[in-house]
């Protein structure tokens, strides 16, 4: 299991030289030996002393064996010998070949992999050399020296090295363990709460291991971070355990390197890779040519892992495991509670992206063991030492936030965003400690990567229920944030005040006081209208939450939020929320009216109700209906006069979902009591008795009848 981890995760960070490395075709004897001897040389050429911090001899000794192998084949290429040999030497020279290029994947992982992971798999990957050597024993066991023409001394080192195998034992470096059980002791004392001395974390990470600087601290946070999101539970240590060693390092990267090393990194910062869960603009711009369907409903990302939760509803595995180990207990589309946490694998929704995806000539690569019957989510749980030493490093994080200079302000904000990424926990004690003002102040600053980092840190932190009170209690906190949204600094940073307010707004009581903050609800507009797609998906939630409560909607109408909607209702991205925001608005006179002034409003809900997703059917039909019913006679005319509307309720009374076959019966007898048109839908009768509804008033619940689900969710970014 942890060979092929190794191999899995070589093959994911994509060595240059690894794809070199092929089965031997049926080459002639001499072809063959001539292939050995090139490859043998090279890779003993490759690796050195020097390159190799941990697992030394046990890869010199390889090295060596290597080697000898290569003054062996280079003998039977010089002399010829090589150009007629016998069957079992043929065999034993492909088999050869397979050691060598297992030799090579065990030593680019030691080369390649960061100290402290090696330190970790000390004794796995020391069994690794072990079980490589044994394999050579037995390769040198049934080697045909006797039939190979070998001068004297190439044939006593190859007996040499033959004997020196068959002694050989497993090997693990004294040292090397002794370092990795003082690093387990260090899990140990933060789950104790004693935090380690500065002098014993700098024996331990600088003397002991050279990591010397803050860009080599976080080059290994980073790699322990790859080890827990690609492995995801098939090796050991388990995520958890190696999330609470993520969370040493990274409080020693600040405690040992202090602020202002990090510099340079942050002059990198604004082209930062794209936001990971998010949409990417290259997606975006083709986003219109796949089907929604196979987008994932968290990340708007194509599916790679379908997989249907208790609800019924399907989500890419990545998605749905990273929303549950923030906390969540409900969908993310319906709001229901989930029952239990089975990941059923959507196999039929696999393989119809996988013809889609290979019709359209795009890249898909499922992810490993796309079939594994792990029905559980794969969420690590935070260790109480991942706890303790986050908690050590929001402390010394809000210091610098605090009195720290303007870069030391700026890399504290974006640590804090990444603490605040996961678990309600960290979410808790990061407010607690009194992160809010200081990431208030910072949205005001000039620095367009301090205010998106601190603009993002707030996001995250709201998402924690009981911080959305304390960032709404903080004084002049919910102006600032809606000033990032007008004039950020960065399209980020806007995007991201946007999805704060949307987080915000969650809380009904707070969904007034929003809407009133000045210049809030017209930037959520404007920034619907001109925003990419991810914008453009944070506007239309948070106005679709405003729209929830009937106080804000005179205000949505002044800001001109509902001309906004409308011509959302053309972008496949956002039009299912464009419309179930407009089918609250519609519920109030005001509403109506001012939605029954837009052109393109009826046509926008027919257009949907044509071409749209299975709920932006139900929104739009509801939608026509509140405007119908509170928009009087002239708006019910006017409805009545789009072409092909009769078609459509049919098809809807029949194909649509429950609720959209209540909506579009309660439509039909709407239009049935219109007695210049009970002859054009007289038809849909038998549509309206399929539909099984015979309740004409309204439903009792406000938003009930909406079917934009109310706990969409918020991106950690």
């Amino acid at each position: 299991m942890a060979s092929a981890a190794i191999f899995s995760s070589l093959r994911r960070r994509r060595s240059p030289s690894l794809e070199s490395f092929l089965a031997p075709v049926e080459l002639s004897d001499a072809a063959l030996v001539q292939t050995l001897a090139s490859v043998s040389t090279d890779l003993v050429s490759c690796f050195s002393a020097k390159s190799l911090f941990f697992q030394r001899r046990n890869s010199l000794s390889l090295i060596r064996k290597i080697e000898l192998f290569s003054v062996l084949l280079e003998y039977l290429r010089d002399s010829g010998s090589g150009s007629s040999l016998s069957s079992t030497a043929v065999v034993c020279f492909k088999e050869l070949y397979l050691l060598l290029y297992r030799s090579k994947i065990l030593l680019d992982y030691c080369t390649q992999s960061s100290k402290l992971w090696l330190l970790i798999q000390n004794r796995s990957i020391s069994g690794h050399f072990h079980d490589l050597n044994q394999e050579i024993s037995t390769l040198l066991d049934v080697f045909p020296l006797d039939v190979l023409e070998l001068s004297e001394d190439v044939r006593e080192q190859t007996e040499l090295m033959q004997k020196q195998a068959r002694k050989a034992r497993l090997f693990i470096d004294k040292n090397d363990e002794a370092l990795r059980v003082r690093f387990f002791s260090f899990l140990d004392e933060f789950e104790k709460g004693r935090i380690p001395s500065l002098e014993e974390l700098r024996l331990f990470f600088v003397e002991n291991l050279g990591i010397k600087d803050a860009r080599s601290c976080r080059t290994e946070i980073e790699f322990l971070e790859e080890q827990i999101v690609n492995h995801e539970g098939d090796v050991e240590p388990t995520a958890s355990v190696l999330n609470g060693f993520v969370a040493i390092t990274r409080y020693c990267r600040f405690l040992l390197f202090g602020f202002a090393t990090d510099k340079v990194e942050l002059q990198f910062e604004s082209q930062k890779k794209p936001r990971k869960g998010l949409i990417t603009r290259e997606i975006a711009d083709t986003f219109i040519t796949i089907p929604k369907d196979f987008c994932c409903p968290i990340s708007l990302d194509l599916m790679r892992d379908p997989v249907i939760i208790s609800t019924g509803q399907t989500y890419d595995r990545s998605s749905i495991s990273r929303w549950v180990e923030e906390g969540h207990c409900t969908c993310p589309k319906t709001g229901q509670m989930l029952t239990n946490s089975r990941l059923v694998p959507n196999r039929a929704l696999r393989n119809l992206i996988v013809q889609w995806c290979t019709a359209h000539g795009m890249p898909y690569e499922p992810p490993e063991n796309i079939d594994s019957s792990a029905e559980a989510f794969s969420a690590a749980l935070p260790t109480k030492a991942a706890l303790e030493a986050n908690r050590a490093t929001a402390a010394l994080l809000i210091q610098q936030l605090a009195d720290g200079s303007q870069v030391a302000k700026t890399i504290a904000a974006r640590e804090i965003r990444l603490l605040a990424k996961t678990g309600k926990e960290n979410r808790a004690f990061i407010a607690e400690a009194g992160a809010i003002p200081h990431l208030h102040k910072l949205l005001s600053s000039t620095n367009p990567i301090a205010q998106e980092n601190s603009v993002t840190a707030m996001l995250n932190l709201s998402i924690y229920d009981k911080n959305k009170s304390r960032i709404m209690d903080e004084d002049g906190c919910l102006g600032s944030i809606v000033e990032v949204l007008r004039l950020g600094l960065t399209i980020e940073a806007r995007e991201n005040a946007a999805a704060t307010l949307f987080s915000l707004s969650a809380v009904h009581d707070y969904k007034t006081r929003i809407a009133d903050e000045r210049g809030a609800v017209e930037a959520l507009a404007g920034l619907l209208k001109v925003g990419t797609p991810r914008g453009k998906k944070d506007a239309v939630t948070a106005l679709f939450n405003l729209s929830t409560h009937t106080e804000n909607c005179a205000r949505m109408i002044e800001a001109g939020a509902v001309t906004a909607l409308v011509v959302a209702l053309g972008n496949e991205v956002v039009a299912e929320e464009a419309a179930g925001a407009l089918a609250l608005i519609v519920r109030q006179p005001i509403g109506s009216e001012a939605v029954g002034k837009e052109e393109m409003a009826v046509a926008g809900l027919i257009g949907m109700m044509r071409c749209g997703t299975p709920r932006g059917k139900e929104n739009a039909v509801a939608a026509l209906l509140e405007l119908c019913r509170s928009g009087g006679l002239a708006a019910t005319e006017r409805v009545l006069r789009a072409p092909a509307l009769a078609g459509l309720l049919q098809t809807l009374l029949f194909t649509g979902t429950k609720r959209a076959r209540r909506k579009a019966a309660s439509l039909a007898r709407v239009f049935r009591k219109c007695e210049n048109y009970a002859l054009h839908f007289g038809g849909l009768g038998a549509g309206y008795a399929f539909a099984g509804n015979s309740t004409t008033s309204r439903d009792s619940s406000f938003v009930g009848d909406v079917s934009v689900a109310m706990s969409i969710s918020v991106p950690v970014l």
